[in-house]
Order: C-alpha cells, then sequence, then structure tokens
C-alpha cells in the first residue's frame, strides 16, 4: 500500500504547492478536516473505504470531519454538508490520479493535505493521525460546551 504522509515536517516551505491550501476545498478551512475519497472504476476499494469511515460516525464528528466521494466530474457529501464542488476541479487542485482510479486524501483544518494514500485505509489509522495534529490535542483540551 503507498501512503504519503505529510503531516510532521519539522519546517515548511509555504513557497511549496504541497503546503499551500486547496483552493477548490477553501470553505472548510479552519472548520473542518475533509476527507476526499476517488471512486475506482468498479468502485469496490471506494466502498470499502466509504464502510469503513461511516461504521463510526460519531467519531468523524469528533474529528470535525467532513467525507466526500468524488466519481468523475461529481462530488457526493457521504458525511457532513457541502454544496457545488466540482470533482474535476478538486482532482486537479489535488493532483490526484485519473478517473477510475482510487486515492483519498485527508485535509487539516488549515486546508493543506496531511495524508494521501492509494489503498483504503483503516478508521482507527486515520483517526490516529488526526489525534497526533496538534490542532486536534489543542482541541481535546477544551472544556465540553455546557448546555
Amino acid at each position: 500500500m503507498s501512503k504519503t504522509l505529510l503531516y510532521g515536517a519539522t519546517k515548511i516551505d509555504e513557497t511549496n504547492s504541497a503546503y499551500a491550501p486547496i483552493e477548490s476545498l477553501a470553505e472548510f478551512q479552519w472548520k473542518n478536516r475533509v476527507f476526499i475519497l476517488f471512486a475506482d472504476r468498479d468502485n469496490s476499494r471506494a466502498a470499502r473505504q466509504e464502510n469503513q469511515l461511516l461504521a463510526n460516525r460519531s467519531a468523524l464528528d469528533e474529528r470535525d470531519l467532513v467525507v466526500l466521494k468524488v466519481s468523475g466530474a461529481g462530488v457526493r457529501p457521504l458525511f457532513g454538508a457541502a454544496d457545488d464542488l466540482d470533482g474535476e476541479v478538486i482532482r486537479r487542485d489535488l493532483e490526484a490520479p485519473e478517473v477510475g482510479e482510487f486515492a483519498a486524501f485527508l485535509l487539516g483544518k488549515d486546508g493543506t493535505v496531511k495524508l494521501k494514500v492509494s489503498e483504503p485505509i483503516t478508521d482507527g489509522e486515520l483517526f490516529a493521525i488526526i489525534d497526533s495534529m496538534p490542532m486536534r490535542a489543542a482541541e481535546s483540551l477544551k472544556p465540553d460546551k455546557l448546555s
């Protein structure tokens, strides 16, 4: 399995496009983490990834995660709200593989790519990556909102 973890760099060169916020998904910046799933031709890996993530909706909600599925030019929110997104633009901005190839990306709340995988990732692996992020650690220190 091919995984590229971009999180954890000790020095960030902001001129490097790998660390630039993804413009086509700017509506989520500073509000949500975004997991983008690109469907493969037969949709088997995408379906496996989708089922893996949606089995634990409370954990997705707790981590402010929006899950999007891109098939061709279409974008469908699987978890969370999203409107008027263009799959072709997202694919171009993320330098994702061609239509029909599986890939998944995790964007942090800062809008930058934190993880790129070419095979499905378990929810445990994904949540561990998110939970190790400094912003997530700071969120977990905040006292719960009182009703």
